[in-house]
Protein backbone atom coordinates (compact mmCIF):
# COMPACT_ATOMS: atom_id res chain seq x y z
CA UNK A 1 0.00 0.00 0.00
CA UNK A 2 1.30 3.45 -0.96
CA UNK A 3 1.68 5.91 1.93
CA UNK A 4 -0.42 9.04 1.47
CA UNK A 5 0.45 12.42 2.92
CA UNK A 6 -2.07 14.99 4.14
CA UNK A 7 -1.54 18.14 2.09
CA UNK A 8 -4.61 20.45 2.18
CA UNK A 9 -2.64 23.23 0.47
CA UNK A 10 -2.06 21.10 -2.60
CA UNK A 11 -5.70 20.05 -2.56
CA UNK A 12 -6.78 23.69 -2.46
CA UNK A 13 -4.31 24.79 -5.16
CA UNK A 14 -5.35 21.96 -7.47
CA UNK A 15 -9.06 22.58 -7.00
CA UNK A 16 -8.67 26.33 -7.51
CA UNK A 17 -6.63 25.79 -10.66
CA UNK A 18 -9.22 23.41 -12.09
CA UNK A 19 -12.07 25.82 -11.43
CA UNK A 20 -10.13 28.83 -12.74
CA UNK A 21 -9.32 27.04 -16.00
CA UNK A 22 -12.86 25.74 -16.41
CA UNK A 23 -14.44 29.12 -15.76
CA UNK A 24 -12.00 30.84 -18.11
CA UNK A 25 -13.22 28.55 -20.89
CA UNK A 26 -16.45 30.53 -21.25
CA UNK A 27 -15.13 34.01 -20.50
CA UNK A 28 -14.85 34.73 -24.22
CA UNK A 29 -18.26 33.49 -25.36
CA UNK A 30 -20.61 35.97 -23.66
CA UNK A 31 -18.76 39.18 -24.54
CA UNK A 32 -18.17 38.03 -28.13
CA UNK A 33 -21.85 37.11 -28.60
CA UNK A 34 -22.50 40.73 -29.57
CA UNK A 35 -20.42 40.09 -32.71
CA UNK A 36 -22.67 37.16 -33.61
CA UNK A 37 -25.79 39.26 -33.02
CA UNK A 38 -24.63 41.90 -35.48
CA UNK A 39 -24.21 39.32 -38.24
CA UNK A 40 -27.20 37.10 -37.43
CA UNK A 41 -29.64 39.94 -36.63
CA UNK A 42 -30.70 38.48 -33.27
CA UNK A 43 -33.38 39.99 -31.04
CA UNK A 44 -32.42 41.06 -27.47
CA UNK A 45 -34.15 37.92 -26.13
CA UNK A 46 -32.25 35.56 -28.45
CA UNK A 47 -29.03 37.39 -27.66
CA UNK A 48 -29.71 36.90 -23.94
CA UNK A 49 -30.29 33.19 -24.50
CA UNK A 50 -27.08 32.87 -26.50
CA UNK A 51 -25.07 34.73 -23.87
CA UNK A 52 -26.47 32.40 -21.22
CA UNK A 53 -25.90 29.14 -23.17
CA UNK A 54 -22.70 28.12 -21.31
CA UNK A 55 -24.47 28.68 -18.00
CA UNK A 56 -27.17 26.14 -18.91
CA UNK A 57 -24.80 23.19 -19.10
CA UNK A 58 -22.46 24.70 -16.52
CA UNK A 59 -25.25 24.85 -13.96
CA UNK A 60 -27.16 21.62 -14.59
CA UNK A 61 -24.01 19.48 -14.80
CA UNK A 62 -23.00 20.67 -11.36
CA UNK A 63 -25.65 18.43 -9.85
CA UNK A 64 -24.38 14.99 -10.95
CA UNK A 65 -20.72 15.98 -11.02
CA UNK A 66 -20.85 17.54 -7.54
CA UNK A 67 -22.41 14.36 -6.19
CA UNK A 68 -19.88 12.21 -8.07
CA UNK A 69 -17.18 13.63 -5.80
CA UNK A 70 -18.63 11.61 -2.90
CA UNK A 71 -17.90 8.43 -4.85
CA UNK A 72 -14.56 9.08 -6.53
CA UNK A 73 -13.12 12.34 -5.20
CA UNK A 74 -12.73 15.46 -7.30
CA UNK A 75 -9.88 14.62 -9.70
CA UNK A 76 -11.80 12.49 -12.23
CA UNK A 77 -14.87 14.80 -12.43
CA UNK A 78 -12.56 17.80 -12.89
CA UNK A 79 -10.77 16.16 -15.82
CA UNK A 80 -13.96 15.00 -17.55
CA UNK A 81 -15.49 18.47 -17.42
CA UNK A 82 -12.31 20.21 -18.56
CA UNK A 83 -11.94 17.85 -21.51
CA UNK A 84 -15.58 18.47 -22.51
CA UNK A 85 -14.86 22.21 -22.44
CA UNK A 86 -11.88 21.71 -24.71
CA UNK A 87 -14.11 19.94 -27.23
CA UNK A 88 -16.62 22.79 -27.10
CA UNK A 89 -13.97 25.48 -27.42
CA UNK A 90 -12.33 23.63 -30.29
CA UNK A 91 -15.69 23.54 -32.06
CA UNK A 92 -16.23 27.26 -31.52
CA UNK A 93 -12.73 28.02 -32.79
CA UNK A 94 -13.34 26.01 -35.96
CA UNK A 95 -16.77 27.61 -36.38
CA UNK A 96 -15.40 31.16 -36.09
CA UNK A 97 -12.49 30.45 -38.46
CA UNK A 98 -14.73 28.82 -41.07
CA UNK A 99 -17.98 30.82 -40.82
CA UNK A 100 -17.49 34.26 -39.28
CA UNK A 101 -18.55 36.71 -40.57
CA UNK A 102 -19.64 36.09 -44.18
CA UNK A 103 -20.79 32.48 -43.78
CA UNK A 104 -22.74 33.04 -40.56
CA UNK A 105 -26.55 33.13 -40.81
CA UNK A 106 -29.52 32.92 -38.46
CA UNK A 107 -29.75 29.23 -39.34
CA UNK A 108 -26.51 28.58 -37.42
CA UNK A 109 -28.04 29.78 -34.14
CA UNK A 110 -28.79 26.28 -32.81
CA UNK A 111 -25.31 24.96 -33.56
CA UNK A 112 -23.68 27.99 -31.99
CA UNK A 113 -25.91 27.60 -28.93
CA UNK A 114 -24.88 23.93 -28.61
CA UNK A 115 -21.16 24.72 -28.82
CA UNK A 116 -21.62 27.42 -26.20
CA UNK A 117 -23.28 24.87 -23.92
CA UNK A 118 -20.46 22.39 -24.46
CA UNK A 119 -17.79 24.94 -23.64
CA UNK A 120 -19.78 25.78 -20.51
CA UNK A 121 -19.05 22.37 -19.00
CA UNK A 122 -16.03 24.00 -17.35
CA UNK A 123 -18.34 26.09 -15.16
CA UNK A 124 -19.61 22.85 -13.58
CA UNK A 125 -16.17 22.31 -12.04
CA UNK A 126 -17.32 24.64 -9.28
CA UNK A 127 -19.48 22.12 -7.40
CA UNK A 128 -16.77 19.50 -7.89
CA UNK A 129 -14.29 21.76 -6.15
CA UNK A 130 -16.67 22.55 -3.28
CA UNK A 131 -16.85 18.90 -2.25
CA UNK A 132 -13.17 18.37 -3.08
CA UNK A 133 -11.98 21.25 -0.87
CA UNK A 134 -14.45 20.44 1.91
CA UNK A 135 -12.96 16.96 2.26
CA UNK A 136 -9.47 18.44 2.59
CA UNK A 137 -10.24 20.94 5.40
CA UNK A 138 -11.84 20.77 8.87
CA UNK A 139 -15.14 22.62 9.32
CA UNK A 140 -13.56 25.45 11.32
CA UNK A 141 -11.40 26.35 8.30
CA UNK A 142 -13.86 25.64 5.51
CA UNK A 143 -15.21 29.17 5.23
CA UNK A 144 -11.77 30.58 4.44
CA UNK A 145 -10.69 27.62 2.31
CA UNK A 146 -13.87 27.64 0.22
CA UNK A 147 -13.72 31.43 -0.03
CA UNK A 148 -10.17 31.26 -1.40
CA UNK A 149 -11.11 28.44 -3.77
CA UNK A 150 -14.24 30.04 -5.18
CA UNK A 151 -12.98 33.62 -5.00
CA UNK A 152 -9.74 33.05 -6.89
CA UNK A 153 -11.45 30.70 -9.33
CA UNK A 154 -14.07 33.38 -9.97
CA UNK A 155 -11.31 35.81 -10.93
CA UNK A 156 -11.20 34.12 -14.36
CA UNK A 157 -14.15 35.88 -16.04
CA UNK A 158 -13.06 39.27 -14.71
CA UNK A 159 -9.47 38.81 -15.79
CA UNK A 160 -10.43 37.64 -19.24
CA UNK A 161 -13.08 40.34 -19.63
CA UNK A 162 -10.21 42.77 -19.11
CA UNK A 163 -7.99 40.99 -21.65
CA UNK A 164 -10.68 40.41 -24.27
CA UNK A 165 -10.77 43.89 -25.87
CA UNK A 166 -7.00 43.83 -26.29
CA UNK A 167 -6.96 40.33 -27.79
CA UNK A 168 -9.80 41.31 -30.14
CA UNK A 169 -7.79 44.29 -31.33
CA UNK A 170 -4.57 42.33 -31.73
CA UNK A 171 -5.81 38.96 -33.04
CA UNK A 172 -9.45 39.44 -34.02
CA UNK A 173 -12.28 37.12 -33.02
CA UNK A 174 -10.79 33.98 -34.56
CA UNK A 175 -7.33 34.56 -33.08
CA UNK A 176 -8.85 35.20 -29.66
CA UNK A 177 -10.74 31.90 -29.76
CA UNK A 178 -7.56 30.08 -30.74
CA UNK A 179 -5.67 31.70 -27.84
CA UNK A 180 -8.43 30.69 -25.40
CA UNK A 181 -8.32 27.11 -26.72
CA UNK A 182 -4.57 26.90 -26.18
CA UNK A 183 -4.92 28.30 -22.67
CA UNK A 184 -7.60 25.75 -21.85
CA UNK A 185 -5.46 22.88 -23.10
CA UNK A 186 -2.39 24.02 -21.15
CA UNK A 187 -4.45 24.63 -18.00
CA UNK A 188 -6.04 21.18 -18.17
CA UNK A 189 -2.59 19.63 -18.50
CA UNK A 190 -1.40 21.57 -15.45
CA UNK A 191 -4.36 20.34 -13.42
CA UNK A 192 -3.62 16.75 -14.48
CA UNK A 193 -0.23 16.97 -12.74
CA UNK A 194 -1.23 19.07 -9.71
CA UNK A 195 -4.74 17.92 -8.79
CA UNK A 196 -5.08 15.18 -6.17
CA UNK A 197 -7.87 13.73 -4.06
CA UNK A 198 -8.22 13.84 -0.28
CA UNK A 199 -6.61 10.85 1.51
CA UNK A 200 -9.83 8.81 1.90
CA UNK A 201 -10.38 8.70 -1.87
CA UNK A 202 -6.73 7.89 -2.53
CA UNK A 203 -6.90 4.95 -0.13
CA UNK A 204 -10.14 3.76 -1.69
CA UNK A 205 -8.51 3.94 -5.14
CA UNK A 206 -5.82 1.58 -3.81
CA UNK A 207 -8.52 -1.00 -3.10
CA UNK A 208 -8.90 -0.54 0.65
CA UNK A 209 -12.28 -1.17 2.28
CA UNK A 210 -14.28 1.84 3.40
CA UNK A 211 -13.63 1.32 7.12
CA UNK A 212 -9.88 0.92 6.68
CA UNK A 213 -9.64 3.87 4.28
CA UNK A 214 -11.59 6.04 6.72
CA UNK A 215 -9.38 5.08 9.65
CA UNK A 216 -6.15 5.76 7.75
CA UNK A 217 -7.43 9.05 6.33
CA UNK A 218 -8.62 10.17 9.76
CA UNK A 219 -5.19 9.38 11.18
CA UNK A 220 -3.66 11.47 8.38
CA UNK A 221 -5.79 14.48 9.36
CA UNK A 222 -8.97 14.27 7.28
CA UNK A 223 -12.16 15.06 9.26
CA UNK A 224 -15.04 14.99 6.76
CA UNK A 225 -16.06 11.79 4.96
CA UNK A 226 -18.75 10.84 2.42
CA UNK A 227 -21.80 8.94 3.60
CA UNK A 228 -22.89 7.16 0.45
CA UNK A 229 -22.50 7.12 -3.30
CA UNK A 230 -23.55 9.88 -5.70
CA UNK A 231 -27.18 8.79 -5.93
CA UNK A 232 -27.49 8.36 -2.17
CA UNK A 233 -25.95 11.73 -1.32
CA UNK A 234 -28.15 13.51 -3.85
CA UNK A 235 -31.22 11.83 -2.34
CA UNK A 236 -30.11 12.57 1.22
CA UNK A 237 -29.45 16.22 0.44
CA UNK A 238 -32.78 16.51 -1.39
CA UNK A 239 -34.65 15.41 1.74
CA UNK A 240 -33.20 18.30 3.73
CA UNK A 241 -35.29 21.44 3.13
CA UNK A 242 -32.27 23.62 3.84
CA UNK A 243 -30.71 22.34 0.61
CA UNK A 244 -33.51 24.02 -1.33
CA UNK A 245 -33.39 27.20 0.71
CA UNK A 246 -29.65 27.54 0.08
CA UNK A 247 -30.19 26.68 -3.59
CA UNK A 248 -32.65 29.55 -3.98
CA UNK A 249 -30.28 31.94 -2.22
CA UNK A 250 -27.39 30.82 -4.39
CA UNK A 251 -29.55 31.35 -7.48
CA UNK A 252 -29.64 34.99 -6.38
CA UNK A 253 -25.98 35.48 -5.45
CA UNK A 254 -23.96 33.25 -7.77
CA UNK A 255 -26.54 32.88 -10.53
CA UNK A 256 -26.77 36.66 -10.47
CA UNK A 257 -22.99 36.94 -10.66
CA UNK A 258 -22.86 34.70 -13.72
CA UNK A 259 -25.71 36.56 -15.37
CA UNK A 260 -24.15 39.98 -14.86
CA UNK A 261 -20.70 38.85 -15.96
CA UNK A 262 -22.30 37.96 -19.29
CA UNK A 263 -24.80 40.87 -19.43
CA UNK A 264 -22.73 43.84 -18.28
CA UNK A 265 -20.68 44.23 -21.50
CA UNK A 266 -23.98 44.71 -23.35
CA UNK A 267 -25.28 47.08 -20.66
CA UNK A 268 -22.21 49.31 -20.80
CA UNK A 269 -22.07 49.49 -24.59
CA UNK A 270 -25.80 49.64 -25.40
CA UNK A 271 -27.14 51.72 -22.47
CA UNK A 272 -24.16 53.80 -21.35
CA UNK A 273 -22.73 54.08 -24.90
CA UNK A 274 -19.20 53.18 -23.80
CA UNK A 275 -16.57 51.69 -26.12
CA UNK A 276 -15.85 47.97 -25.97
CA UNK A 277 -12.55 48.38 -24.12
CA UNK A 278 -14.15 50.48 -21.40
CA UNK A 279 -17.05 48.05 -21.13
CA UNK A 280 -14.56 45.22 -20.74
CA UNK A 281 -12.69 47.06 -18.01
CA UNK A 282 -15.88 47.82 -16.08
CA UNK A 283 -17.09 44.24 -16.40
CA UNK A 284 -13.69 43.06 -15.18
CA UNK A 285 -13.95 45.49 -12.27
CA UNK A 286 -17.30 43.99 -11.31
CA UNK A 287 -16.14 40.39 -11.66
CA UNK A 288 -12.86 40.88 -9.81
CA UNK A 289 -14.59 42.83 -7.03
CA UNK A 290 -17.12 40.04 -6.58
CA UNK A 291 -14.45 37.35 -6.66
CA UNK A 292 -12.07 39.01 -4.20
CA UNK A 293 -14.90 39.90 -1.83
CA UNK A 294 -15.77 36.21 -1.85
CA UNK A 295 -12.28 35.41 -0.54
CA UNK A 296 -12.66 37.95 2.25
CA UNK A 297 -16.27 36.86 2.74
CA UNK A 298 -15.17 33.34 3.60
CA UNK A 299 -13.04 34.57 6.49
CA UNK A 300 -15.81 37.00 7.46
CA UNK A 301 -18.30 34.10 7.58
CA UNK A 302 -15.90 32.04 9.73
CA UNK A 303 -15.71 34.94 12.18
CA UNK A 304 -19.34 36.06 12.53
CA UNK A 305 -21.16 32.97 11.25
CA UNK A 306 -22.54 32.14 7.82
CA UNK A 307 -26.07 33.25 8.72
CA UNK A 308 -25.15 36.79 9.75
CA UNK A 309 -22.73 37.19 6.84
CA UNK A 310 -25.49 36.07 4.48
CA UNK A 311 -28.00 38.55 5.88
CA UNK A 312 -25.61 41.48 5.54
CA UNK A 313 -24.61 40.46 2.03
CA UNK A 314 -28.19 40.29 0.77
CA UNK A 315 -28.99 43.72 2.19
CA UNK A 316 -25.91 45.06 0.39
CA UNK A 317 -26.90 43.35 -2.84
CA UNK A 318 -30.42 44.82 -2.64
CA UNK A 319 -28.99 48.31 -2.22
CA UNK A 320 -26.73 47.87 -5.24
CA UNK A 321 -29.60 46.58 -7.39
CA UNK A 322 -31.81 49.51 -6.41
CA UNK A 323 -29.10 52.00 -7.32
CA UNK A 324 -28.55 50.28 -10.68
CA UNK A 325 -32.23 50.80 -11.55
CA UNK A 326 -31.84 54.51 -10.80
CA UNK A 327 -28.46 55.06 -12.45
CA UNK A 328 -28.53 57.05 -15.67
CA UNK A 329 -24.92 58.20 -15.64
CA UNK A 330 -21.74 56.15 -15.54
CA UNK A 331 -20.58 57.36 -12.12
CA UNK A 332 -23.56 56.09 -10.12
CA UNK A 333 -23.69 52.90 -12.20
CA UNK A 334 -20.06 52.08 -11.39
CA UNK A 335 -20.65 52.67 -7.67
CA UNK A 336 -23.82 50.56 -7.77
CA UNK A 337 -21.99 47.83 -9.68
CA UNK A 338 -19.35 47.67 -6.94
CA UNK A 339 -21.98 47.46 -4.19
CA UNK A 340 -23.70 44.64 -6.08
CA UNK A 341 -20.37 42.83 -6.47
CA UNK A 342 -19.59 43.17 -2.77
CA UNK A 343 -22.98 41.79 -1.74
CA UNK A 344 -22.88 38.89 -4.19
CA UNK A 345 -19.30 37.93 -3.34
CA UNK A 346 -19.84 37.76 0.42
CA UNK A 347 -23.18 36.04 -0.16
CA UNK A 348 -21.56 33.34 -2.28
CA UNK A 349 -19.02 32.65 0.45
CA UNK A 350 -21.68 32.60 3.18
CA UNK A 351 -23.85 30.07 1.33
CA UNK A 352 -21.03 27.56 1.04
CA UNK A 353 -19.97 28.15 4.61
CA UNK A 354 -23.48 26.92 5.46
CA UNK A 355 -23.58 23.91 3.08
CA UNK A 356 -21.20 21.59 5.01
CA UNK A 357 -22.64 22.96 8.27
CA UNK A 358 -26.33 22.48 7.51
CA UNK A 359 -26.15 19.39 5.25
CA UNK A 360 -23.18 17.66 6.83
CA UNK A 361 -24.60 14.23 6.00
CA UNK A 362 -24.35 14.82 2.22
CA UNK A 363 -21.88 17.56 1.38
CA UNK A 364 -21.21 16.44 -2.19
CA UNK A 365 -24.89 15.97 -3.00
CA UNK A 366 -25.80 19.30 -1.44
CA UNK A 367 -22.97 21.04 -3.30
CA UNK A 368 -24.36 19.55 -6.51
CA UNK A 369 -27.92 20.75 -5.91
CA UNK A 370 -26.96 24.17 -4.57
CA UNK A 371 -24.17 24.83 -7.04
CA UNK A 372 -26.07 23.41 -10.00
CA UNK A 373 -29.57 24.78 -9.66
CA UNK A 374 -28.27 27.94 -8.03
CA UNK A 375 -25.98 28.65 -10.96
CA UNK A 376 -28.98 28.17 -13.27
CA UNK A 377 -29.63 31.84 -12.58
CA UNK A 378 -26.76 32.56 -14.95
CA UNK A 379 -28.85 31.05 -17.74
CA UNK A 380 -32.31 32.24 -16.67
CA UNK A 381 -31.64 35.88 -15.83
CA UNK A 382 -30.05 37.36 -19.01
CA UNK A 383 -33.12 36.53 -21.16
CA UNK A 384 -35.35 38.10 -18.49
CA UNK A 385 -33.27 41.26 -18.63
CA UNK A 386 -33.56 41.13 -22.40
CA UNK A 387 -37.35 41.14 -22.01
CA UNK A 388 -37.12 44.38 -20.02
CA UNK A 389 -35.27 45.95 -22.95
CA UNK A 390 -37.89 44.66 -25.37
CA UNK A 391 -40.74 46.01 -23.22
CA UNK A 392 -39.30 49.39 -22.19
CA UNK A 393 -36.70 50.15 -24.82
CA UNK A 394 -33.30 51.54 -23.74
CA UNK A 395 -34.58 52.32 -20.21
CA UNK A 396 -35.10 48.57 -19.77
CA UNK A 397 -31.36 48.13 -19.35
CA UNK A 398 -31.64 49.94 -16.01
CA UNK A 399 -35.09 48.69 -15.01
CA UNK A 400 -33.99 45.09 -15.50
CA UNK A 401 -31.92 45.29 -12.32
CA UNK A 402 -35.15 45.38 -10.32
CA UNK A 403 -35.10 41.59 -10.77
CA UNK A 404 -32.08 41.44 -8.45
CA UNK A 405 -33.79 43.64 -5.89
CA UNK A 406 -36.73 41.21 -5.73
CA UNK A 407 -34.42 38.18 -5.57
CA UNK A 408 -32.39 39.70 -2.73
CA UNK A 409 -35.56 40.35 -0.71
CA UNK A 410 -36.82 36.79 -1.20
CA UNK A 411 -33.45 35.28 -0.36
CA UNK A 412 -33.23 37.35 2.80
CA UNK A 413 -36.46 35.77 3.98
CA UNK A 414 -35.14 32.26 3.27
CA UNK A 415 -31.91 33.02 5.12
CA UNK A 416 -33.88 34.05 8.19
CA UNK A 417 -35.79 30.76 8.08
CA UNK A 418 -32.53 28.80 8.06
CA UNK A 419 -31.24 30.79 11.01
CA UNK A 420 -34.44 30.33 13.02
CA UNK A 421 -34.33 26.57 12.46
CA UNK A 422 -30.91 26.49 14.12
CA UNK A 423 -32.32 28.17 17.21
CA UNK A 424 -35.09 25.60 17.40
CA UNK A 425 -32.76 22.64 16.69
CA UNK A 426 -29.17 23.54 17.62
CA UNK A 427 -26.51 21.74 15.61
CA UNK A 428 -24.45 19.08 17.30
CA UNK A 429 -20.69 19.53 17.16
CA UNK A 430 -19.16 18.26 13.93
CA UNK A 431 -18.29 14.58 14.08
CA UNK A 432 -20.98 13.61 16.63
Amino acid sequence: MKAIGYNPTRGLVGGTLGFFVGFAAVALFGPSAKRFQEVMQLSPFLLGLLIAAPNLSGSLLRIPFGAWVDSTGGRKPFLVLLLASIVGMAGLTWFVFSRYPDGLTAGHYGFLFFLGMLSGCGIATFSVGIGHVSYWFPQAQQGLALGVYAGLGNVAPGLFSFLLPFSMEAWGLSGSYLAWLIFLGVGTGAYFFIGCNAPYFQYRAQGLAEEEATALARAAGQELFPRGNARQTLATAARNWKTWALTAIYFTSFGGFLALTAWLPTYWTAFQALPLKTAGLLTAFYSLSCSLSRVAGGKFADRIGGERALRLSLLTMGLGAMLMTLAQGVGLAVAAEFILALGMGVGNAAVFKLVPQEIEEAVGGAAGWVGGLGAFGGFALPPVMGLFVKAFGPSGYALGFSVFLALAAGSLGLGLLVQRSQRAFPLEPAGN
